[in-house]
């Protein structure tokens, strides 16, 4: 009897548990829309992390980018090749691309797919005014990107030809284009449609074969943490550039007319935050050098007596700087050049201008305050003694030591100098009279 009960109790717990739902599997989605950078880079290895933490059925990436930095490229290339799940890139929504380092992400990925009325290629390296590498330099980096994509390309069972192709002629192609070509998997309309089409796939996941239940998954977003946001903000050149100089800018005024501390710590925060973007950022450090050498000889057009000749010189050195700071091989970031021209030279004509009239103020006789009274013409109105004389001069009275023995009541006389609370005075000297 015990034994009959035990067998039908054992009866309904396969019942039950064979009643009862599966698990819906779990899709984690990273969403890139701008350039390739550090902060990047951060997003997608703490996304993979935690699609494998939370037994995720695949990460899908959403891609819209124009390119990015070349280091960044790699180490994201890497993580999405030993991923421990299922990476699915998809170039979307319409209108979108990959671009440049797009092209070795979507490459890289298990399942790659482009929404309608999409773009991929153009993964030429260039500089970072976006102009093509010249010398030894471009054949090295164009090398480089090129067994990058073949390697990629090939090992995800893709069209490695088109893949080189990409780097060393950048042609592009739609999306219908990709596919026929073998460079993606698949055309989708939007994410459930990708999902749709994918389910059932077997891909390989670091040497095991998986196959992709994502039918019915639930879908769940994962942005960028505000550190990795305002990361990747700094890490666009144009506005590194810019919080560079406002804090040029800043740190100049405030040296110029000590005290007013608000442009002084402005100018700091910005310089601090463009130093945290110059840190990710590969710069031409000739340019750099070619910036703080501009700013030092307009600051010390200030204290040297050179009629401009070393501001000038500040301002050449600042403008070629400053275009010269991101052209380097090893970022695809736009820099627009015409923010040079419209800011970094008005900008150290500017710094020549606060330089000439601070000079100017130095050299003027000084208007107010005690010093301002030396120059000025009072009246004597009492004798006090010998070489001593009150005088009236600014509507008030002062003591004032005469360099003659009396001067009557009345009596013109000029202010030579002040010595404490006391003035030393002498009779106006007649002008010189012309020839």
């Amino acid at each position: 009897m015990i034994r009959g009960g035990a067998l039908v109790g054992a009866l309904l717990v396969v019942l039950a548990a064979a009643r009862a739902p599966a698990a819906v599997p779990e899709i984690i989605q990273l969403n890139i829309d701008g350039g390739i950078n550090p902060a990047t880079a951060q997003y997608i290895d703490e996304g993979i992390e935690l699609a494998r933490q939370r037994g995720a059925a695949a990460l899908l990436i959403e891609l819209d980018t124009p390119g990015g930095l070349l280091e960044s490229t790699k180490t994201i290339v890497k993580e999405i090749l030993g991923a421990p799940v299922p990476v699915i890139v998809y170039v979307a929504p319409s209108g979108a691309g990959a671009a440049s380092a797009g092209v070795f992400i979507t490459l890289a990925a298990h399942v790659a797919a482009m929404a309608p009325g999409t773009t991929i290629g153009a993964a030429h390296p260039v500089s970072g005014q976006g102009e093509t590498i010249g010398g030894d330099m471009r054949d090295k980096v164009e090398n480089f990107a090129a067994s990058l994509g073949r390697t990629v390309a090939q090992q995800r069972g893709r069209n490695v030809d088109w893949a080189e192709k990409a780097v060393r002629e950048s042609v592009s192609i739609t999306e219908r284009e990709a596919v026929d070509q073998h460079v993606v998997d698949l055309i989708a309309n939007d994410t459930a449609d990708l999902l749709r089409q994918i389910d059932g796939r077997t891909v390989d996941v670091a040497g095991r074969t998986v196959t992709l239940h994502t039918a019915d998954a639930v879908v769940t977003a994962h942005g960028m943490r505000l550190r990795q946001k305002v990361l990747d903000v700094l890490a666009n050149p144009n506005v590194a550039y810019l919080l560079m100089m406002l804090g040029i800018v800043g740190l100049y005024v405030e040296l110029t007319h000590p005290g007013v501390f608000f442009p002084g710590v402005a100018g700091a925060i910005c310089l601090l935050l463009a130093a945290a973007a110059l840190q990710v950022l590969p710069i031409n450090y000739s340019g750099l050098g070619l910036i703080v050498l501009g700013v030092a000889l307009l600051v010390a057009e200030i204290f040297l007596p050179t009629f401009g000749i070393v501001g000038v010189g500040g301002i050449v050195a600042f403008v070629l700087g400053s275009l010269l700071l991101f052209d380097t091989p090893d970022s695809t970031l736009p820099f627009n050049r015409a923010i040079v021209l419209a800011v970094g030279l008005p900008l150290g004509t500017f710094m020549l201008v606060i330089a000439y009239l601070v000079v100017r103020t130095q050299r003027r006789r000084p208007a107010l305050g005690m010093e301002g009274l030396v120059g000025e013409i009072g009246e004597v109105r009492r004798t006090l003694g010998p070489r001593k004389v009150k005088i009236f001069i600014h509507g008030e009275y002062w003591d004032a030591a005469a360099d003659e023995d009396v001067l009557e009541p009345g009596t013109p006389v000029e202010v030579i100098a002040v010595e404490g609370m006391r003035m030393r005075v002498r009779r106006p000297r007649p002008e010189p009279r012309s020839a």
